[in-house]
């Protein structure tokens, strides 16, 4: 089947999915989730919480070449700093009373931003992995200069950075920003970390692009993590300005890509402004962004999140709609992760953002032990953990078996794995990471 083809049958496909889905509007829960309570997973928590004091000393790397402070990589497959694997990383370390892993997160980006406001979203010690022409890094870096400072609290370190920073900012606006709506998007879903998400295009010879959730509830973000910089440092006019951007960007995000038929944010096609109605990933970063009213998130998380018919599997929550038809649980680490169905942990910690913020709890304790049982199988059985996991049957998927070291073990992954604790330690000790900005 040709290109135009095959994104005519899948047309097709998704158009009789969201049909079906004007047919399940029910409300759905399981008992599973409602019978857990807290006090049964305290030793749960307390043993992911002792593994993973003993994995996590493997993400940090010390300073060397060009990274002129100390570094974290995913571990395992990747050697590398990225983006945002070193956001989630360095958030998990902010918890564990180390926010300086954070800011030197953010300092070693810093470093790689150049004249135009680029800055690559992978460095190695030889210098910046430019990936994707001038794609810049995703989304993230006033929220981790932001959180890091909070808790560090201290906000002068950076100072003599600020005005690189809102170069980036500045930068993003004119490479990604719609000019028609306001909106963000990705060129190619690689662009996004969520590497083949059926919700964006994933192969280059595909030039359609996207105005995407994510893209948009992160770059929302980012707006208000800059105006509450601006205003720790004293630059009123910035604070403002900023806080007008993101209001105006939030008001698009639910002028836009909000589907009141179909209850869920989807991508929006820039060519044609239709709905490109997959049920991925993607549609859920608005709710941990606290972008959608208390209505119309409830609604989200009832109809797709915690719908076994979409998004729920027995061993957490899908990256993409079991009803897509692209939907699919294949160990793929080349040339893209997969994000077409499997259980990521990262996916899984985004998601309980979303749902404590529109008040899941029962949900919230199923995920703590399906993930945190999930993984601990995993470290006993390999020392390690997968960045990713059959959602029907839990096996872990990549990296897979013939990966291994020079000794001939499994090289794994860890990386924003270790994000899995702070959903069991909310729920045990109601001690969240929320990633807010405030």
């Amino acid at each position: 089947m040709n290109k135009i083809g095959r994104i005519l049958f899948i047309a097709v496909l998704c158009v009789s999915c969201a049909k079906q889905v004007d047919k399940n509007t029910e409300m759905h829960t399981t008992t599973s989730s409602n019978e857990i309570k807290k006090e049964d997973l305290k030793d749960l928590y307390s043993e992911v919480k002792t593994k993973f004091e003993a994995l996590s000393p493997r993400v940090i790397q010390p300073a060397e070449g060009y990274l002129e402070y100390p570094y974290l990589i995913p571990a395992g497959f990747y050697k590398q700093m990225w983006d945002w694997d070193g956001f989630f990383m360095g958030n998990y370390f902010v918890s564990k009373g180390k926010p300086e892993y954070l800011k030197y997160w953010a300092e070693n980006l810093i470093l790689g931003i150049d004249d135009e406001g680029y800055v690559s979203g992978c460095a190695t010690t030889k210098g910046p992995r430019p990936i994707f022409g001038k794609f810049a890094m995703k989304p993230f870096l006033s929220q981790g200069v932001y959180l890091a400072s909070k808790k560090l609290e201290d906000f002068e370190w950076i100072r003599s950075s600020y005005d690189k920073i809102k170069h980036v900012l500045s930068y993003r606006e004119k490479t990604q920003q719609d000019s028609i709506t306001g909106l963000f998007f990705w060129d190619v879903a690689m662009q996004s970390g969520a590497d083949n998400n059926a919700g964006l295009n994933y192969f280059m010879e595909d030039t359609r692009s996207y105005l995407a959730p994510d893209a948009s509830a992160w770059q929302y973000k980012e707006y208000i993590a800059q105006a509450e910089i601006a205003k720790k440092l004293g630059k009123e006019d910035d604070a403002k300005l900023y806080t007008e951007k993101a209001n105006k960007l939030k008001e698009a995000i639910n002028t836009y890509l909000w589907s009141d038929e179909d209850s869920i944010y989807y991508t929006v096609d820039r060519e044609t402004r239709d709905f490109y109605k997959r049920i991925s990933f993607s549609s859920f970063i608005p709710l941990a962004a606290g972008l959608a009213s208390e209505e119309n998130g409830k609604k989200t998380i009832e109809r797709y999140l915690i719908n076994p018919d979409h998004m729920k599997a027995k061993y957490g929550y899908r990256t993409l709609s079991a009803m897509d038809p692209d939907y699919n649980n294949k160990n793929i680490i080349v040339p893209f992760s997969n994000w077409q169905g499997p259980v990521w942990p990262i996916a899984n910690y985004i998601y309980s953002i979303g749902l404590k913020k529109y008040g899941y709890d029962a949900e919230l304790a199923w995920l703590g032990k399906t993930m945190g049982n999930l993984l601990i199988g995993d470290i006993d059985k390999f020392d390690t953990m997968h960045e990713n996991y059959h959602a029907d049957t839990g096996v872990p998927l990549a990296p897979s078996d013939d990966h291994v070291d020079e000794n001939g073990k499994i090289v794994g992954f860890i990386s924003w794995n270790l994000c899995v604790e702070n959903i069991l330690n909310g729920v045990v000790n109601d001690d969240w990471m929320l990633l807010d900005i405030n």
